[in-house]
C-alpha cells in the first residue's frame, strides 16, 4: 500500500478534475469548482507523500502531468467557457483550446527538464486555481475579462521567466 499511496493521491487528484468536468457538463458549477479546488490539495500532497517516502517515479512524474491536464487545464477550461465565454462562440472556444495547449506544453516542458527547484513558467496548477477561483467574481466581471485572463494564463505558462519551488 505504501509504495503506490502517492499514485493513489495522483489519481484521486484525476478523479476529481474527472468529476469537476461532469458536474459542468451538468451545470453544477459550484460543485465543479470544490472538485477542481480538491484536486489542487491532492496535488500539493502527492509530491510531498511520494518525497517522504521515496517513491518518486517515472510513473507518477507521468501520471502526475496527465492528471494535472485534466484538473487544471481541461476542467477550469471548460468551467470558465461555460460561465463566461459561449457568448464568444468559436473565438471563445479557440481561447479556452489555447489555455489547454499551453498547459499541456507546460507541463511537457516541466517532464523533461532537469530537476533544479525552479519552476519555468508559470504552474498550470496555479493556472488552474486563479482561473477557477475568478468563477466566484464573474457575476461582476465582463466576458471580456475572461479572454484577456485565459490568454494572460496561457502566455504565463509557457514563457520562460522562473519561480522558485516552495
Amino acid at each position: 500500500m505504501k509504495a503506490n499511496l502517492a499514485n493513489f493521491i495522483t489519481i484521486g487528484n484525476i478523479s476529481f478534475g474527472g468529476a469537476a468536468l461532469m458536474a459542468t457538463m451538468n451545470e453544477s458549477y459550484n460543485n465543479a469548482v470544490l472538485f477542481i479546488l480538491i484536486a489542487a490539495l491532492l496535488d500539493r500532497y502527492d509530491g510531498k507523500v511520494a518525497r517522504k517516502y521515496n517513491l518518486e517515479s517515472e510513473l507518477g512524474k507521468q501520471l502526475d502531468s496527465m492528471s494535472d491536464i485534466i484538473s487544471f487545464g481541461v476542467a477550469p477550461a471548460l468551467l470558465m467557457y461555460q460561465v463566461a465565454l459561449t457568448d464568444f462562440g468559436s473565438i471563445g472556444m479557440v481561447v479556452a483550446v489555447l489555455y489547454i495547449a499551453s498547459g499541456a506544453f507546460r507541463l511537457a516542458r516541466f517532464n523533461i527538464a532537469e530537476a533544479n527547484g525552479f519552476f519555468t513558467g508559470l504552474p498550470i496548477t496555479a493556472a488552474g486555481a486563479v482561473l477557477t477561483i475568478s468563477y466566484f467574481f464573474s457575476p461582476w466581471l465582463s466576458p471580456v475579462f475572461y479572454m484577456i485572463l485565459f490568454v494572460i494564463l496561457a502566455v504565463l505558462m509557457i514563457s520562460n521567466f522562473s519561480l522558485k519551488k516552495v
